[in-house]
Formats: C-alpha cells, sequence, structure tokens
C-alpha cells in the first residue's frame, strides 16, 4: 500500500465490483475502502520506514519533511481521494 500504488489497485477493484449485480459489491467496495485506509494510515504512522514508504513507494525520491503539516495535510488529501478512486473504476466498468 503506498500513494503510488493504491490508485491503480483501487481503481481495479472499482472495476471488478462495477462489473457484479447486487448488494454485495456494495458491500465489498465500502470494505475495500476502510481497508485501504485502516492500513495505509498505520503504514503512514509508522514512521521509522512505513511513512517513506506511503509517499515514495520505494522507487520515488519525493523530498519531505516527516513531521511538517502540510506533508500531513497532502497524505490526508491522497487519502480523501481513495473512494474516488475505487468510483472511476466502479463508473468504467458500468461504462
Amino acid at each position: 500500500m503506498s500513494f503510488l500504488i493504491d490508485p491503480p489497485l483501487l481503481v481495479a477493484s472499482g472495476a471488478a465490483y462495477g462489473k457484479a449485480e447486487g448488494p454485495r459489491p456494495r458491500a465489498a467496495a465500502a470494505a475495500t475502502i476502510a481497508l485501504f485506509w485502516s492500513v495505509g494510515v498505520a503504514l503512514y504512522r509508522e514512521r521509522r520506514w512505513g511513512r517513506e514508504f506511503m509517499i515514495n513507494s520505494g522507487v520515488l525520491r519525493i523530498p519531505y519533511d516527516p513531521e511538517a503539516t502540510r506533508t500531513h495535510l497532502a497524505a490526508a488529501a491522497a487519502f480523501a481521494t481513495y473512494p474516488l478512486w475505487l468510483l472511476l473504476g466502479w463508473k468504467l466498468a458500468r461504462g
């Protein structure tokens, strides 16, 4: 889980749920968002390596101050987009 990896995974999940019928896909979508948020926030709060992984995903080198308010606000904004990524996948699957 990271800010680079999560959006494509959420779009793919949304597309899978969008193809399904009935009430279960909506419940699964809500559970998926809850899972991504809980794991992502837990990783972000882990100061040793989790925040670095959430921001840079092990491949980028974005400079940031790990304790700066702007870093936390940017992370909160990224987490806030998670339902939108899932919804995008859902809409793409439904046409």
